[in-house]
């Protein structure tokens, strides 16, 4: 039996005092594990984020808190939440490395601002001073809620789905503004929300700014990345 893709994971930032740890929701590792690949931890905090693309054959950009606005020139706002300088510095670079190298990766709500910052584009910092608030794109105790998304046709995310509509799982109050060099949109929230972009003439890179991870039936979109990164792991052995 061939031996199954290696998919790193970002987690969250260190936490807590008495016992510091890092986390991840388990959603993420058990939709790995159902794609049938390998589930492998990546924390903040490594000198050299780009060790790890040595060892996986895709990544997973995972959600979590606000990239800080310094980082794509915007002004602080009171919603801000989650900011942690380790992992953001962490990412960038972990980011670049992944772009330079073409590692088959899914970019999951942060992941994707992130895809988006580290390629000159910028975000709303808060999401309901732009749209207002006829679509919620998470509670207001920043829980994830369910709305709408179209996909373009034709799009690696309608081939994916299966439909040029989907019902997604949201949780965030940041979104893309101005895309980064080489980004196209291919989704959008009813109120013209981006909620996923791919990188031209590239067929590598997914990423979307919803949870896929908190819906059984998305897996899809996970296997779609091991499916990836085992044909990368296979052509490198060859």
């Amino acid at each position: 039996m061939a031996p199954r893709p290696r998919i790193g994971i970002t987690t969250y930032p260190r936490t807590g005092e008495d016992r510091p740890a890092f986390s991840l929701p388990t959603a993420y590792v058990d939709s790995v594990r159902a794609a049938g690949g390998l589930p492998m931890l990546m924390a903040p905090g490594c000198e050299s984020p780009e060790e790890y693309l040595e060892h996986v054959d895709g990544v997973i950009f995972a959600g979590g808190g606000d990239i800080h606005p310094d980082h794509f020139g915007a002004e602080e706002h009171p919603a801000q939440y989650g900011q942690d300088d380790e992992r953001d510095a962490f990412e960038l670079r972990l980011m670049r490395g992944v772009l330079e190298r073409k590692v088959p990766t899914l970019a999951i709500c942060r992941g994707l601002q992130m895809l988006n910052v580290v390629l000159g584009g910028d975000l709303h910092v808060h999401l309901p001073d732009v749209v207002g608030e006829d679509v919620l794109h998470r509670l207001p105790t920043r829980k994830p809620v369910p709305h709408r998304v179209r996909l373009a046709p034709g799009s690696a995310l309608a081939t994916i789905y299966g439909a040029p509509e989907i019902e997604t799982l949201s949780w965030h109050h940041q979104a893309v503004n101005r895309l980064g060099k080489g980004l196209v949109a291919t989704a959008w929230a009813e109120d013209g929300t981006i909620e996923g972009v791919r990188l031209e003439g590239q067929d590598w890179l997914l990423a979307v700014q919803w949870h896929p991870e908190m819906r059984a039936e998305e897996v899809v979109l996970f296997c779609a990345l091991v499916a990836r990164a085992r044909q990368r792991a296979g052509s490198a052995g060859a």
